[in-house]
């Protein structure tokens, strides 16, 4: 009557095993360490840097206990914090700019922990360990000469739509000017942008016999667009923290140009500092000559040679991209006309090229980048198209392969060194363009605002109550209590074990929510004792009894557990900050008392009463008859 099936035993073992195995790795503690990345998406890794950097500490005495590679940089382990911050000073003043060096904790996990089973201590909120702490200011500058570079693109097509003959369309700084021939056609250009763009101020002059309208941003509209780049560059973080997988940041305007950027619990600082600092943008952009002799149409290497040597022609720039084959940079007259930007994704999903091997990116673009994309490649058939990455400041063409046929809606950009480049470049792109640049002007790790303290106070509140439940069932119910108490403690390794898995924040809050679960899971065993007391009583044999408590109680636990997830989720979705971490824990609390109280304190009492034994009497405190 009381037995389980082999493949039930089983698979409460197995899991019960697994539960063990991510949750070791919170009791290992962490190492100081440093972490070495590229500044660059385009940097590759290699084995050299870590030649490199162990050389350096070589000829800096600075003591490492290791020094290894791996996809996501190069990470050196220190003894103390002393050592840590030393290296990270050495590092950055060997390596440059080309490197990131930033702080970083590693566990100190076996490495059959790590590599095997990919198993990880839990993240700690601010409130608890600290965090990555970033101000960046806002290059509001860059903001209004976007701006510009895009009203030209409109206006050229403004014009041409209404056959409004114009000289030349550039802009000088933040000033637009538009050259005409005849006055007549500048009074008709004059009115018609007049009308579309009420927030600009317009005037025009004359130049010997060059008509010249200047156009530039009214001080209402560089406000405006401002305000509009900090509110999109707030957006474009979260979701970069959110592709990052950090609980709870905060990220909020300080001042005019600034934002705060905290992230709590975060061990990859410097995975954390390259994906939130870097300005990458995407922009495709038609290539006005080149000198590569494969009979494309824009095949000009006079003009190539000219620019080399200081004569860019006007609405061009002098940019260079990687060869494929020999690694050298070949350099493209691109125009500085942009067909389409990375606003106008909607996907960018990175891809391992099956007939050329390589990686490549799947782009997605919305209806406006998909018409000029077919406007662009059905005009420019048999020229090149560049496929440029602004980072920093700087620019780089990934890739300008020849247009063969009319594009649309979705293609492939291809160049990447390898697929955690693609990874990352996707990354940037799903997460959003930033609307202006962003340096990082203060970096600090922030240490817990009560520390040790509450860590102390929040682990000892969690004992204590465990132990005082342990003893009041003990007790009471006997066996049966120990059994209970047996259940709640693969509950407590269950639990901390699936916020180590989900590499969850665990903040002050979510520690009161451990003590909570740990009181509550409690009341299903007592359900359950209470239900086997009843049925002693009304005169069932020991074995019916059992059985009878565990299936009887099994309705009463499910309603209240289930009515207790709908809070802890309505928590969930509607709060913020510490409500959110105490509703993640509460919930995953309920999830695992549910198994423990019931799957497992039912399989460890059939091995002590069940599989056919004959019981005359089980031990479950005293039982009072009415």
């Amino acid at each position: 009557m009381n037995r389980y099936p082999m493949w039930k035993n089983i698979l409460i073992a197995v899991i019960i095993l697994i539960g063990l195995i991510y949750t070791i790795p919170n009791f290992f503690g962490e190492s100081p360490a440093v972490q070495i990345t590229p500044a660059k998406s385009t940097t590759k890794l290699d084995t050299a840097l870590l030649g490199q950097v162990e050389e350096i500490f070589k000829k800096q005495n600075v003591a490492y206990d290791g020094v290894y590679l791996d996809e996501r940089g190069v990470k050196a382990r220190f003894a103390n914090t002393d050592t840590q911050i030393r290296a990270k000073d050495v590092l950055e003043a060997h390596l440059g700019k080309d490197y990131t060096v930033a702080l970083n904790l590693l566990s100190r996990s076996p490495n059959w922990l790590r590599g095997f089973f990919n198993a990880k201590p839990m993240y700690l909120g601010l409130d608890l360990r600290g965090g990555v702490h970033f101000l960046m200011q806002v290059d509001m500058k860059a903001v209004l000469k976007k701006a510009v570079e895009g009203y030209v693109g409109d206006f050229k097509a403004s014009l041409r739509k209404e056959r409004i003959a114009y000289t030349s369309v550039s802009n000088e700084g933040q000033e637009i000017q538009i050259r005409f021939n005849d006055a007549n056609e500048l009074a008709k250009a004059k009115k018609l942008i007049s009308k579309n763009y009420a927030d600009l101020t317009l005037t025009d002059t004359a130049i010997g016999e060059d008509k010249i309208l200047k156009i530039t941003l009214s001080l209402v509209e560089q406000k405006a667009l401002q305000d509009a780049a900090i509110k999109q560059n707030i957006q474009t973080l979260h979701n970069r923290v959110n592709e990052l997988g950090v609980a709870e940041p905060v990220i909020q305007q300080q001042g005019a140009d600034r934002i705060v950027v905290q992230l709590p619990g975060v061990q990859d600082t410097a995975k954390a500092k390259d994906i939130i600092g870097r300005t990458a943008t995407l922009q495709v952009r038609m290539v006005a000559a080149h000198g590569l002799n494969n009979g494309s149409r824009d095949y000009n290497p006079q003009k190539v040679e000219a620019a080399i040597n200081g004569t860019v022609p006007a609405g061009t720039e002098l940019l260079k991209v990687r060869g494929d084959r020999t690694g050298q940079e070949e350099p493209l007259l691109v125009d500085k006309e942009v067909v389409f930007s990375g606003d106008n994704l909607t996907s960018a999903n990175p891809n391992t090229d099956s007939q050329q091997g390589g990686a490549i990116i799947s782009i997605r673009l919305d209806a406006k980048g998909a018409a000029a994309m077919k406007s662009a490649s059905r005009e420019g058939v048999k020229r090149r198209m560049a496929v440029v990455l602004i980072e920093k400041n700087e620019q780089e063409v990934l890739t300008a392969p020849e247009i063969q046929t009319e594009l649309s809606s979705s293609f492939q950009i291809t160049g990447m060194a390898n697929l955690q480049e693609a990874q990352d470049l996707a990354l940037l792109m799903r997460a959003g363009a930033l609307a202006a640049p962003m340096d990082i002007i203060e970096e600090r790790t922030v240490g817990p605002s009560m520390g040790e303290e509450n860590i102390s106070r929040g682990i000892h509140s969690t004992l204590w109550g465990f132990a005082a439940i342990a003893l009041f069932m003990v007790i009471y119910y006997h066996l049966f209590g120990g059994v209970s108490v047996f259940a709640l403690s693969i509950n407590l390794l269950l639990l901390v074990a699936l916020l180590s898995m989900l590499q969850a924040t665990l903040t002050l809050p979510g520690l009161a929510a451990v003590a909570l679960t740990l009181g509550m899971a409690i009341d299903a065993n007592v359900l359950i004792n209470e239900r086997i007391r009843e049925e002693l009583r009304n005169g069932n044999t020991p074995q019916a009894a059992i059985h009878a408590g565990y299936e009887r109680a099994w309705d009463t636990i499910l309603d209240s557990n289930v009515t207790t997830m709908i809070a802890g989720l309505a928590l969930f979705m509607f709060g913020t900050g510490p409500v959110k971490g105490f509703a993640v824990v509460h919930v995953l609390g309920i999830i695992t008392s549910m198994f423990s109280a019931v799957l497992v304190s039912r399989a460890l009492v059939n091995f002590i009463y069940g599989y056919r034994r004959k019981v005359n009497k089980i031990s479950i405190g005293q039982i009072f008859k009415a």
